[in-house]
């Protein structure tokens, strides 16, 4: 009963995880931000494997799934660093998400609730023809802080499918060693007593 409600339990977290890795993902894709698609796309195959594990009972991928989950809080630790500008990071670089392939910010700065976004004309002398300018106001919260609140509930669901996924493989193997245990017994090839007819047939004189 324990070994049930734990892999049910750790399967619900793989399906939040999963809905949740996957808004995210089209919310990168419509920012143009490369290297959290990346790294998404990545995040949605181990937990893809993570529940056919915990479904099947295959501990091994159940313990990768774990040990991915410690680079992805580590990684959602990082965004969160750098949309809050810690150190001497900061958000404005190109490089950091986008691999400098883009100028494109996250979706939220222009699309974030209450945001009004207003074009600037004319735009600056020096700016590129290819590039727009505009204004944003008016926004409920800035576009760093909802992205600190996706990273956030990111770790939150990762930490949680790691404390299950260490006790899944835990039961898993308890649950296989009862049974390797109890199966022994078989192995030294026990037959029961086979009878046998002793009975021969005798001529008859009259």
């Amino acid at each position: 009963m324990g070994c049930c409600s734990g892999r049910c339990t750790l399967a619900f977290i793989c399906g939040m995880q999963l809905v949740s890795v996957l808004e995210r993902q089209v919310i990168d894709f419509l920012g143009y931000q490369w290297a959290p698609i990346l790294t998404n796309f990545l995040h949605i195959i181990v937990v893809i494997l993570g529940l056919f594990g915990t479904i099947q009972f295959r501990p091994r991928y159940v313990t990768g799934y774990a040990a991915w989950l410690v680079v992805w809080m580590t990684w959602n630790v990082f965004i969160i660093c750098f949309y809050l500008e810690v150190g001497d990071l900061s958000r404005d670089s190109d490089l950091v998400l986008t691999f400098n392939l883009s100028m494109h910010r996250s979706w939220w700065m222009e699309n974030g609730p209450g945001c009004r976004v207003t074009p600037i004309t004319p735009p600056p002398s020096w700016a590129p023809e290819d590039h727009r300018y505009i204004s944003i106001a008016g926004c409920l919260m800035d576009f760093q802080f909802i992205e600190v609140a996706h990273s956030s509930l990111q770790i939150l669901l990762a930490l949680m499918g790691f404390i299950y996924a260490c006790y899944v493989v835990k039961l898993i193997s308890e649950e296989e060693d009862s049974f390797d245990f109890i199966g022994g017994f078989d192995s030294y090839g026990y037959q029961g007593p086979q009878k046998t007819s002793h009975l021969q047939l005798q001529p008859m004189y009259m």
